[in-house]
């Protein structure tokens, strides 16, 4: 047994944390900040604030300031109608900015020019007829300003705007091909695509109206869509840092979205002089040859000639290994060439050092998201060191001094900002939500720890978060949460959706496993999950239960109840099926299958056939393997039901069918839904519904009320 595992196990047995209760609604209200985004020469950074009201019912947003020396916070505008802000201009502090209306009210939005330091004299640059978002700029050599956003686009390339189309007689939706529609969304032949358009300089910028679509006229089995949705932004495209070249994503036009994950990332130039090219294409003379899959996070070099991104070889599989590439921002000799080939780690955000002679990467890393550096000479067995260590990073920037400025989260704060050297010490610590906010106050590191266990594949991390006044001389009822994915992972960050200690504080320990292809421990173990949904992260689950009932004496297992989400949702019906369903007193499903045969009906269909390895009608046989419907005359434990209308990867139907079974055989069960959420509950109304509902059912089968 290796030392992480004793001195976890150790932690898990002897701690004695001192921590402060949050409800759902403290969850919900408590101020959600964006990443800290560092002015030219690092001085100053700016960050948005969201909080809510259950008075009023409404979200309202605030704009501050960071003295990145001292960490001081001044407020810069306090009102919800800024909804971006960049830092670009003739000054330090000269920032655009963008208002998410516009004088005509007709649906769009307005960009304005101005300073942080008199931001009550800014002024209206241009009025879009659009809701265009995602704003890039960059000044260029003749004080001019390239700027880049993205829109909703109709095939001829002009933007869409919803508020000015005249809605049709008819609500008729006609297809000839598949992928109909896409997360929560019927698809049109409307697509996403990025916009360029300059300012021009002068004591004041002006814009002359003029947006040149860069994206729509690419086309061939499909049209050419950036940002790529549902989960595209801004990451999507870059601008390089004089302005001349734009580099964007879009899946790839030769192949059908429905059966492939292979994306390309395009140059061209800033104003649309000549046309688009693919940097990745698969005939590429410097394409590796393997390089097929996704690709994402396209960044151009400090000097602009060379251009950073990740890709995928599996041409039909989301979470393959993210590989690190570096190409020449030259459509002559792209010259390809991949970093720490070898290193077994899946990174999706990246930025340059300052001389352009490294990458800043972040990757999952043992439950946790850490920044790496990987230099441009990196062979193919360099293995990067960990800069960072507890959190998950939502956004870092390199300064000019090469220091980094982070912005992260963890377990217990929903949002710190600090500045590490290139080494990863700390150089100044600058701000934490838990310190701050008073719905956190109290919560700390010592409110969460964590184990391993052996499991079928190998050893399996599971964190433990703790109630409010934990006393190890007590007993607890178990919360055992699964994640969902299948191929993600419960990491130490904050969420406003499955936040472990809003769960903890109803009165639990929680207990959230990373079984069997979860992300962060190699790609070995992440991809030993495929073809085999109902085995191995079963069986881990299975030895993580047990451990916990063995040498936990502060859990109350007899009592515990199990939730879990999509993946987590689909294993939540299958342990219903299950010895482990006897287990607990109660079950929660939020948006999992229940027939997996049935998952032919939802719209991503390399996912099902990935995972399936197959087709339905060529290997039935592994749908039915791992089909937690064919285990139903085993069911017997209540169970919560949660499936939102506009669910389209995993149909609604899928939760129906499980509450109808579920009553049919007489077993206690509720079903929840919401018609105006997908997968997910974002809506905050929506949200505390969710919370009370289920904290209700299962607080009610733990014994701990009622």
């Amino acid at each position: 047994m290796n030392m992480l595992f004793w001195k976890a196990l150790a932690t898990a047995l002897a701690v004695l944390p001192i921590a402060s209760a949050i409800t759902p609604e403290e969850l919900l209200a408590a101020p959600r900040r964006s990443d800290l985004s560092p002015n030219p020469p690092g001085e100053i950074g700016i960050f948005s604030s969201t909080n809510y009201s259950w008075e009023s019912h409404k979200a309202h947003t605030v704009w501050n300031t960071v003295n990145l020396t001292t960490g001081e916070i001044s407020l810069l505008y306090n009102g919800s109608e800024i909804s971006e802000i960049v830092w670009v201009g003739p000054t330090n502090t000269s920032i655009l900015y963008i208002n998410g209306t516009n004088e005509e009210d007709d649906g769009g939005i307005s960009i304005y020019g101005g300073d942080i330091t008199a931001l009550d004299e800014a002024y209206l640059i241009a009025s879009l007829p659009a809701p265009y978002s995602g704003l890039k700029a960059v000044a260029t050599s003749s004080g001019d300003v390239n700027f880049l956003v993205n829109a909703l686009a109709w095939p001829n390339g002009t933007a869409y705007n919803e508020a000015l189309v005249e809605q049709p007689l008819s609500t008729a939706r006609i297809y000839d091909s598949i992928y109909v529609r896409h997360w929560d969304t019927w698809l049109t032949e409307r697509k996403y695509a990025v916009f360029a358009g300059t300012l021009t300089g002068g004591d004041k910028y002006s814009f002359s109206g003029n947006l040149t679509n860069l994206v729509s006229a690419i086309s061939n089995v499909t049209r050419a869509e950036s940002p790529v949705q549902p989960f595209g932004d801004s990451g999507d495209y870059d601008i390089s840092p004089d302005g001349t070249t734009v580099a964007f994503l879009t899946k790839n036009i030769d192949l059908p979205l429905a059966n492939y994950t292979s994306s390309q990332i395009y140059l061209v130039p800033h104003n649309g002089s000549s046309k688009a090219v693919p940097i990745n294409g698969f005939s590429g003379p410097s394409t590796p040859p393997n390089a097929q899959g996704a690709s994402a996070q396209p960044h151009f070099s400090p000097d602009g000639s060379k251009i950073a991104y990740f890709q995928q070889d599996g041409i039909s599989y989301e979470s393959d290994k993210n590989k690190v590439y570096v190409a020449n921002v030259d459509s002559e000799n792209f010259n390809i060439t991949v970093l720490a080939e070898n290193w077994d780690s899946t990174p999706d955000q990246v930025s340059w050092s300052v001389d352009g002679t490294s990458l800043f990467v972040a990757a999952p890393d043992l439950g946790n998201e850490r920044i790496f550096e990987i230099p441009l000479s990196a062979q193919a067995d360099f293995k990067p060191a960990n800069l960072t260590d507890s959190g998950v990073v939502a956004s870092y920037y390199v300064l000019p001094d090469g220091n980094l400025l982070v912005s992260d989260s963890k377990i217990w704060s929903s949002r710190d900002f600090y500045i590490i050297s290139p080494d990863g010490a700390l150089v100044t610590d600058l701000f934490h939500a838990n310190q701050v906010d008073p719905e956190l106050a109290g919560l700390g590191p010592d409110d969460v720890s964590e184990f391993y266990t052996q499991g079928s594949f190998t050893q399996v991390q599971s964190w433990l978060i703790f109630p409010k006044g934990f006393d190890p001389s007590k007993k607890y009822p178990l919360a055992f949460i699964v994640h969902g994915g299948p191929q993600g992972g419960h990491y130490n960050s904050w969420s406003t959706r499955w936040n472990f200690k809003v769960w903890a504080d109803q009165g639990y320990v929680v207990v959230a496993p990373n079984p069997t292809g979860s992300t962060g421990w190699g790609t070995a173990f992440q991809d030993a999950i495929q073809n085999n949904w109902g085995g191995y992260p079963y069986e881990d689950l299975v030895a993580v239960w047990e451990y916990v009932d063995s040498h936990l004496d502060y859990v109350d297992t007899e009592n515990g109840i199990e939730a879990g989400a999509s993946y987590g949702g689909y294993m939540t019906n299958w342990i219903q099926g299950h010895d482990l369903g006897r287990k607990f007193k109660a079950l929660v499903t939020h948006d999992g299958a229940t027939n997996i045969v049935a998952q032919i009906g939802t719209e991503e269909l390399w996912f099902t056939q990935h995972e399936m390895n197959g087709t339905l009608w060529d290997n039935r046989d592994n749908y039915e393997r791992w089909n937690p419907i064919n285990y139903i005359h085993n069911w017997a434990t209540p169970h919560f039901v949660v499936h939102n209308s506009l669910d389209y990867r995993l149909p609604e139907s899928e939760g129906i069918a499980l509450f109808n079974i579920l009553q049919e055989r007489g077993i206690p069960s509720k079903f929840l839904s919401f018609p105006d959420e997908n997968h997910w509950v974002l809506n905050r109304e929506n949200s505390l519904v969710w919370h009370r509902e289920i904290f209700d059912w299962i607080n009610h089968y733990s014994g701990i009320s009622g």
